[in-house]
C-alpha cells in the first residue's frame, strides 16, 4: 500500500523560480525512509506540500489514495503528523500539558480519551515534570520532546519529522530514535529530514535525495551512500573510513566498522580480535 504518492509537484513562493520541480515519488506503507539534501533542496517545502501547509503550483499530493489538495490541514493532520526543525514553529500553549492535549481535541475525542492520550504522551517523552510549565520557557531539548509528544497524542499514521534529533543530548536523541523504531514496527510510516548522515545511515531503509527542487534518487540506503559521490552527499564516517581500508562492502555503522575491520586484521595479520 503507498502511503504517501506525488505526482508531478511543483511549487513556488514567488513567479521567479519554483522550489519544487515535477516531484514524483512513492512512500510505501511502514517504510522509514530519510529526506535528505543540501540547504535550499525543497526537503521542507516538500513535507509542507504534504501536510497542506503549502499547496503545489501543478500536480498531485496524495495520502493514502487520497488526493488532499482541496483537505484542510487539521483532516490532513489526522493522518500525517509534522514535527518542525524548531519547536517553537509548533509550540504555542501556555502548558505543556494544554500543548499537547490540543491534537487530540482538534481530533474531537472524548474528554477521557483526551486526558489519557496527554497523560501518556507526557508520561512516555518523561515531561511529567514540566506538565504546568510554560513550554516556551524551557530547554530547546524540552521544547522538542514537548513537539514530538504533541504529535504522539494524535497517533497519525505517517510521521514527517524535520531534524528531530536536534538540540537533544545523546541520550535523548537515542531515545527519540528508539521510539521512532517502535512507532515503525507498529506499522507507522516515518519519513525524516535531516542532515546528519550518521542517523539515516544507522536508521533508516531508504533515502530520497533532492537536489535543486528535484528528486535525484529514491533508493535502499545503501544504494545511495554506493552513489554518494554522484549525488552530492557526504557519507557517514564509518563508511568513509571503511573504504580507506578497502573495507568491502563499506560498512554503514561505527558498530559494523568495528566488526568488518576486526575480521579484516584476522585474516590479514592473523590477530584475534573479540567479538561484543
Amino acid at each position: 500500500m503507498t502511503e504517501i504518492e506525488t505526482q508531478n509537484v511543483s511549487f513556488s513562493y514567488s513567479e521567479a523560480k519554483d522550489v519544487l520541480r515535477s516531484v514524483s515519488l512513492q512512500i510505501k506503507h511502514g517504510e522509514f525512509a530519510a529526506l535528505i539534501g543540501q540547504n535550499g533542496s525543497g526537503k521542507t517545502t516538500l513535507a509542507k506540500n504534504l501536510l497542506g501547509l503549502l499547496r503545489p503550483r501543478e500536480g498531485i499530493v496524495m495520502i493514502q489514495a487520497e488526493d488532499i489538495r482541496s483537505k484542510a490541514v487539521g483532516e490532513i493532520a489526522r493522518r500525517v503528523g509534522y514535527v518542525f526543525q524548531n519547536p517553537d514553529h509548533q509550540i504555542f500553549s501556555a502548558t505543556t500539558r494544554e500543548e499537547i492535549a490540543y491534537g487530540p481535541q482538534n481530533l474531537q475525542l472524548g474528554e477521557a480519551e483526551i486526558i489519557d492520550r496527554t497523560e501518556q504522551a507526557m508520561d512516555r517523552f518523561n515531561l511529567t515534570a514540566y506538565a504546568e510549565r510554560q513550554p516556551a520557557a524551557l530547554s530547546q531539548g524540552i521544547r522538542r520532546k514537548v513537539a514530538l509528544a504533541s504529535i504522539y497524542a494524535m497517533d497519525p499514521q505517517i510521521w514527517i519529522l524535520d531534524e528531530p534529533t536536534g538540540g537533544l543530548d545523546w541520550r535523548s536523541a537515542q531515545e527519540t530514535m528508539a521510539l521512532l523504531h517502535e512507532l515503525n514496527e507498529s506499522g507507522k510510516t516515518i519519513v525524516l529530514i535531516t542532515h546528519d548522515m550518521r542517523i539515516v545511515a544507522e536508521h533508516t531503509e531508504r533515502c530520497i535525495v533532492m537536489s535543486e527542487g528535484q528528486v535525484l534518487a529514491h533508493e535502499a540506503t545503501r544504494t545511495v551512500m554506493e552513489r554518494s559521490e554522484a549525488l552530492g552527499i557526504t557519507p557517514p564516517q564509518a563508511w568513509r573510513l571503511g573504504s580507506a581500508l578497502d573495507l568491502h562492502p563499506p560498512p554503514l555503522t561505527a558498530k559494523a566498522f568495528c566488526r568488518d575491520f576486526g575480521e579484516k586484521l584476522t585474516a590479514e595479520k592473523g590477530f584475534s580480535v573479540g567479538r561484543s
